[in-house]
């Protein structure tokens, strides 16, 4: 009789780097920027690779507008009318383990700024993988084939089921990891395979996207202290947001207390006047605001709400046309692994075995799709492979060595939640 360590070393020995490699390639080369084609064509190429690797499929219509029209949907920012959830398991039953995984990517930005003008073309040198969606996390998706591939190549046949989710809109809110937990896929923990650099995330701080449009008075420029502008307006409430985040980040939680700046807040779009001789009379400032973790959606924006409020009331144009404020855009809550779950341990434990340094628990400051499934019930973590440095960046890559540990630490955590028959 096989021993589980005889299994596991078996296992080991069935993974394919190369085949890895060559799933991130044909992942990269779809161009699944959100709301496009290339995002539906994603799903139906993950649908096809896990029905050739023996797994029960379900590969669906998103109807979103139907979707949006559900209690707590997660928001978008992409358009789309539809969209496609691709679940696959490795037998009947609840699965005891989920790998998910986003096949959506952000737009490549400036062409020039790549290779060959080609984002979509994946180039190895150097012992690194690199093109749009390697790190941010097509990586991590061609991770979990790996493994399912390699339990597969051995023969093992697993006592409980092993669950593949394959999402979509990560980028701009979740709506794939929302329409794939309403379906009614669960399982009794997941790992998300976005790159952690290393390091196990146990926890996930928030966020959201504010809009504040800030009204003036227009008037001719040659009589500018006859009108109120918009523009100098905005820059008053600048220092107001910036004491809004140092209060926020004053006592942040343990696992994120390593970051320089836990939960951000930031101006990342602002728009005044519309003639260069007349004092504006709207600005509009777009930007992301940091939740905290264990904090509600709710209770954030309650206190972004007053900070604006009691700046208005400080200034006299203020005081009598507010400023309005809103929320547009991807709606990210914070999330985190219950205290105590065996999970972590048995990720640790895993990835130290497939040859990767014992990682160490920390808390990130952006969200994931960890908080849905952390409020659907499911304990949830990231470990995978990449560094978040490089996602959406111009040199977004992902080291080829941290493939084939990811790949490895999968296996193994699937044979350790999983069970062997």
């Amino acid at each position: 009789m096989s021993t589980s360590q005889d299994l596991a070393r078996r296992a080991l020995e069935a993974v394919d780097l190369d085949g890895v490699l060559a799933d991130l390639r044909e992942l990269v080369a779809i161009p699944s920027v959100g709301g496009t084609p290339g995002e539906q064509e994603a799903q139906r190429w993950c649908a096809d690779r896990l029905g050739e690797l023996g797994c029960a499929v379900d590969h669906w219509r998103i109807d979103v507008p139907e979707l949006a029209a559900q209690d707590g949907f997660p928001g978008q920012e992409a358009e789309r009318d539809v969209a496609y959830g691709c679940v696959a398991t490795t037998g009947p039953g609840e699965p005891a383990l989920a790998l998910c995984g986003h096949t959506d990517v952000v737009p490549p930005g400036d062409l020039d700024r790549w290779p060959d003008r080609d984002p979509y073309a994946l180039r190895i040198h150097d012992g690194i993988a690199a093109g749009r969606g390697t790190c941010d996390m097509k990586g991590g998706v061609a991770a979990i084939l790996g493994a399912v591939r390699a339990l597969r190549a051995a023969g093992i046949t697993l006592a409980r089921p092993l669950a593949v989710h394959a999402v979509v809109g990560e980028e701009d809110g979740g709506l794939g990891a929302f329409a794939t937990l309403r379906r009614g896929h669960r399982a009794d923990a997941c790992v998300l395979a976005e790159p952690s650099a290393g390091t196990v995330v146990a926890a996930n701080g928030g966020s959201l996207t504010f809009r504040l449009e800030i009204p003036g008075q227009g008037t001719h420029g040659s009589t500018r202290y006859r009108g109120v502008s918009a523009l100098d307006a905005l820059a008053g409430l600048l220092p107001v947001l910036r004491e809004l985040e140092a209060r926020r980040n004053a006592d942040p939680d343990p696992l994120v207390a390593h970051l320089e700046i836990p939960y951000p807040l930031s101006v990342g779009v602002a728009r005044a006047g519309d003639w260069a001789s007349t004092v504006p009379d709207l600005a509009v400032a777009e930007g992301r605001y940091g939740v905290r973790i264990g904090e509600s959606v709710d209770a954030a924006k309650a206190e972004f709400h007053d900070a604006i409020a009691r700046a208005c009331a400080a200034d006299p144009w203020l005081a009598e046309h507010p400023v309005r404020v809103s929320w547009p855009g991807g709606i990210f809550a914070s999330g985190r692994l219950p205290a105590g779950h065996p999970l972590l341990a048995e990720t640790q434990d895993a990835a130290e075995r497939a040859g990767a340094p014992r990682p160490t628990p920390v808390g990130a400051p952006y969200g994931t799709d960890l908080r849905q499934y952390a409020a659907a019930g499911v304990p949830t973590l990231q470990y995978g492979p990449g560094d978040v440095r490089y996602a959406h960046a111009h040199d977004e890559h992902v080291s080829i060595a941290e493939l084939e540990q990811a790949t490895r630490a999968y296996v193994l955590l699937a044979l350790r939640r999983c069970g062997v028959a």
